[in-house]
């Protein structure tokens, strides 16, 4: 079920959150246990066969939890550690199966040429993010940290709708105290405005903006299996409407995840925090997928040493991290390449801010020119990258960054030669090509990418808007600005016009992007 559907919106929503506060009122264990079965519904309406597994996998990773820590109190330590790891491999093993045994084989098979197969393997979706949190309540549990075991709020931990299917990656130390709230199981018409103004935020840019302009990014990416050779202009346009419907899309779901969990009173960590005004690639991925990339540093790059025993093995750990980073988003070279390509790019502004710091540099204290241009430059950085994430292979890659090089020339669409009038006419003179651009479709796109670009650079995230009522946790600190959220008429009346403008064109909705993570 998605929630940019008339069955998520007019029908679960409301019935789930009636019944969950009907329910409180017999007690919270059973409005618990109420939205937990309301979650594994959600999760079944896609494929029932999957709810087995998710189900399967609750229940050991559970038990193991439980096990872990009475090995502790029975002060067994190597015993301990045992389950940790089996626990751990289990639960790898469960997701390199459906994830990446055929991308395994694949190279094997091509390696050897072989022809071995396990056949179709459908990916359940949303393992990588329930198999994740269910290792940090594993980890949280050996090192102590886990200090509340009901199956019932652990069950609503893992499969607690909001977060369940694309995140944001959870700590059970940050959700369970909430659910064991007297607070959440009280109707409060605070978080209610609040959070359906942010569902509605979030629904909008899904469904208006990440699907309008995602229209224009298929034919750019295919083009070079369809034997098209693209231009400069072609090639940007698609790269920047990708780069936009990525965002967009990402974005509008972490805002949902955010506005749905806070109509039941719980405030789920911030996920999403206006990546594309990051000045380096370091702030980039404090912004971008901030729970992953949370996850992927103490679980993974601290485990490996971190920068505790030099800058060679600093990098080292910091390019592993990235490539089992990129390789987490999907089983294919072109993630592995991506993750490795930002691996790069993060060791480089490692070894540059070390630079600058042996020159006496304040890095405290960027000035205004310094910020726009790392902001700039790490903005194109992200775009060359994405281009090899959205690429269905590094031959299309290649081919969309040669001509983004402008080594196949620049060719303006013809259309726009009788709208420029004499200037039009006087460029043609002096040698700007008018042309068919078939890959560019309608040059509709460049109004997008220049409205967009003004947005992300300048306008303020919905975190910073709803600033006052702090929707989610660890927001980071923000100068206050003029926009921020009161419930007033002229508010309600802005949100109503976007809840009616995304209700009249849910007939087209789309899955987001990282279901498919």
């Amino acid at each position: 079920m998605l929630f940019n559907s008339y069955a998520f919106i007019f029908l679960f929503l409301p019935v789930t959150l009636a019944g969950f506060f009907l329910l409180a009122r017999a007690g919270p264990r059973l409005a618990a246990g109420w939205v937990t079965a309301a979650s594994l519904f959600f999760y079944g309406w896609w494929n029932p066969l999957y709810v087995a597994l998710l189900a399967g996998s609750i229940l050991f990773n559970y038990a193991l939890g439980l096990a872990i820590v009475r090995s502790e109190a029975a002060g067994r330590a190597a015993h301990r550690k045992r389950l940790l790891v089996f626990a751990v491999a289990a639960n790898l093993g469960v997701l390199a199966y459906y994830k990446y045994a055929n991308f395994f084989l694949d190279n094997v098979n091509a390696a050897l040429g072989t022809a071995a197969s396990l056949g179709e393997i459908i990916l359940p979706l949303g393992i990588s993010f329930f198999t994740f949190t269910q290792i940090a309540f594993l980890a949280d549990a050996y090192q102590g940290k886990a200090r509340e075991y009901s199956l019932v709020h652990y069950g609503l931990f893992v499969t607690y709708f909001p977060h369940l299917i694309a995140g944001p990656v959870l700590h059970h130390g940050e959700m369970m105290p909430q659910f064991a709230q007297p607070a959440i199981y009280r109707l409060n018409h605070d978080d209610i405005a609040a959070g359906l103004t942010i569902f509605v935020i979030g629904l909008f840019k899904k469904v208006i903006i990440a699907d309008g302009v995602g229209a224009y990014v298929a034919p750019v990416f295919d083009a070079p299996q369809s034997g098209l050779t693209l231009t400069f202009l072609e090639a940007w346009c698609g790269a920047l409407a990708y780069t936009f419907q990525l965002y967009f899309d990402f974005s509008g779901y972490s805002d949902m995840a955010v506005g749905l969990s806070l109509l039941f009173g719980v405030r789920l960590p911030i996920n999403f925090h206006s990546p594309y005004k990051a000045a380096n690639i370091i702030e980039f991925w404090r912004r971008w997928h901030m729970t992953l990339s949370r996850f992927l540093r103490d679980y993974l790059y601290f485990p490996l040493g971190g920068n505790r025993r030099g800058r060679a093995r600093r990098y080292r750990n910091l390019m592993i991290t990235m490539l089992l980073g990129g390789l987490w988003h999907g089983a294919g070279w072109t993630f592995v390449i991506w993750g490795g390509l930002h691996g790069v790019y993060v060791i480089v502004n490692h070894a540059w801010r070390a630079l600058r710091r042996r020159l006496g540099h304040d890095l405290d204290r960027p000035t205004a020119r310094g910020r726009a241009l790392g902001c700039a430059v790490t903005f194109l950085a992200v775009v060359v990258g994405w281009v090899i994430f959205r690429a269905s292979s590094m031959d299309a890659a290649l081919a969309l960054l040669k001509a983004m090089a402008g080594m196949n020339g620049l060719v303006v669409p013809d259309a726009w030669l009788p709208k420029w009038g004499v200037l039009g006419e006087w460029l043609a003179r002096h040698g700007v090509v008018f042309g068919a651009t078939p890959a560019l479709g309608r040059t509709g796109v460049v109004h997008w990418i220049w409205i967009l670009l003004f947005v992300v650079w300048c306008a303020p995230n919905t975190q910073q808007v709803m600033a006052r009522i702090r929707p989610a946790l660890g927001v980071p600190p923000e100068p206050a600005t003029r926009w921020r959220w009161r419930p007033t008429a002229l508010g309600a009346g802005a949100i109503s016009a976007m809840a009616l403008a995304v209700v009249l064109n849910l007939n087209r909705h789309s899955e987001f992007l990282y279901f498919q993570f």
